[in-house]
């Protein structure tokens, strides 16, 4: 039996009429990891309601719900990246937060046997702050992560964007990060679309010559590199660039306009993946990647092609926003009991753009009880006034 009909916002004003799907996509309810590429999701973090917050202070986070997610995405095989952007790190969950969500998530990954890689960056850091400054918070962080026994994955640093005088800046600060990590690292190049104050990142706006800046970090320490995540949302840029690491070095996509034919690739290289995207794509991300085990890269692409039109409408500009939608879709899935963020960033995006999200869900089947996330949306949507 189908839900209910949706009253859902339409262009130029008033209400259309939606008839939600009737039945979820049909997914493997949990799975092996996936064997031609390693594929992280990025995961949002789930806030306490109920919690007396004030605006700029410290994140409450409902750490129940927030591990019951990670534990969703281990069972579906994939990895989860922790503490990063889509856990609002620099949009609501300061540093000590962070470190908790590290420290708390490795522990539940190593005990249901998932895999996980942390982000450290220079957050704790206030403004302005010396290279030395940077360089101990960022080992900071990278000591927590260690310790913890999770991978580190070294962030751009707001800090470093505003303080590094040129290249030569960025080489001396990795350089010494990359000697003293006790294991692999992935880099993260963040674009200014995710982060405006990281515009000129590695010591120029030219992305050409930053590209050479980041191409020296790697040359110079190849063992201490697993990989580099791009997020610049230029697929050629991330295809030259991934051709030209040295070998055992991945390229882990963090485009998420492009990541079907980034991920499956060509005859000369591949991407694995390190997504925010695959958040809310999770059971059926992983069941793409692993028909792409099976050499079924058609099967691939007609699973993965059509979820592109929901993440590059979750990402459109202003794409740090995109957390927004992320835990919307988590809160219409069933996997939390309400819709709020921290540092109630649940007010960032519209409420057509919510409908159009919610639309775009359900028609790809990803709401694994249609009726609730009918049901849960049309609360949204009498809330804001729209008649159900």
């Amino acid at each position: 039996m189908s839900p209910a009909p949706v009253r859902l916002p339409q262009a130029g004003g008033g209400l259309r009429t939606y008839e939600p799907r009737a039945e979820p996509l049909a997914l493997t309810a949990t799975g092996r990891p996936p064997t031609s590429r390693t594929v992280f999701a990025a995961a949002h973090v789930v806030a306490d309601p109920y919690a007396d917050t004030t605006p700029g202070g410290p994140a409450a986070v409902d750490w129940d719900a927030t591990l019951a997610f990670r534990r969703h995405l281990w069972s579906h095989g994939l990895a989860v990246a922790e503490a990063m952007d889509t856990a609002q790190r620099g949009m609501g969950l300061e540093w000590a937060g962070a470190a908790e969500l590290i420290r708390r998530s490795a522990a539940e990954a190593k005990a249901v046997g998932g895999r996980i890689a942390c982000g450290v960056g220079t957050d704790q850091l206030v403004l302005p702050a010396g290279l030395s400054a940077i360089r101990r918070a960022y080992e900071e962080q990278l000591a927590v992560v260690e310790e913890s026994g999770a991978q580190a994955i070294l962030m751009a640093s707001r800090a470093l964007a505003a303080t590094a005088t040129g290249p030569e800046d960025y080489l001396e600060v990795y350089g010494q990060l990359l000697r003293q990590a006790a294991e692999p690292v992935v880099l993260h190049w963040l674009g200014p679309m995710f982060d405006p104050a990281l515009e000129g990142y590695w010591g120029t706006a030219d992305l050409d010559a930053a590209t050479d800046v980041f191409l020296e970090v790697i040359a110079a320490h190849p063992d201490k590199v697993d990989g580099i995540k791009v997020s610049l949302l230029d697929a050629g840029r991330e295809i030259a660039l991934r051709r030209r690491l040295p070998d055992g070095v991945r390229c882990y996509t963090g485009d998420d306009f492009h990541y079907p034919e980034l991920i499956a690739g060509d005859t000369r290289s591949f991407s694995h993946a390190l997504l925010g995207i695959f958040d809310p794509l999770g059971p059926l991300a992983a069941e793409a990647v692993r028909l792409l085990d099976t050499g079924d890269t058609a099967g691939f692409r007609a699973l993965l092609d059509p979820t592109v039109a929901l993440s590059r409408h979750l990402f459109e500009a202003p794409t740090r926003y995109y957390k927004t939608g992320v835990v919307l879709l988590a809160w219409l899935a069933g996997h939390q009991d309400h819709f709020t963020m921290v540092g109630g960033l649940q007010s960032a995006r519209s409420l057509p753009h919510l409908a159009r999200a919610y639309e775009l869900a359900d028609g790809l089947g990803l709401f694994p009880d249609p009726e609730l996330a009918a049901a849960r949306m049309r609360s949204l949507l009498t809330v804001h006034g729209a008649s159900q």
